[in-house]
């Protein structure tokens, strides 16, 4: 497996996605593949962020994606982490 986007070591919190089914994709952007959907409410796990294409969510528009596996993201604005901003380390 390719460990290029895999989160440094950092403190990892779960969090409450939208109460709407989530599109997970490979890759931070809306033009990367759908690989599976999580339903709403999910908890995740957010190993590290990135910017990539701009969304509007239920929490508003950015261009951060949260990576929560290994090839598998999600917007942030669809994950209530309680800020607009980054609250993990930047993935590599």
């Amino acid at each position: 497996m390719s460990s290029s986007m895999t989160a440094e070591a950092a403190p990892l919190s779960y969090y409450t996605t939208a109460d709407v089914r989530l599109n997970v994709r490979g890759g931070p952007g809306t033009d990367y593949s759908i690989v599976r959907t999580l339903p709403g409410g999910s908890k995740v796990l957010i190993y590290c962020q990135t910017p990539g294409t701009t969304v509007t969510g239920t929490y508003g528009t950015s261009n951060i994606w949260d990576n929560i596996s290994n090839g598998e993201f999600v917007s942030d604005t669809y994950v209530q982490t309680g800020s607009d901003g980054y609250i993990a380390s930047r993935c590599a």
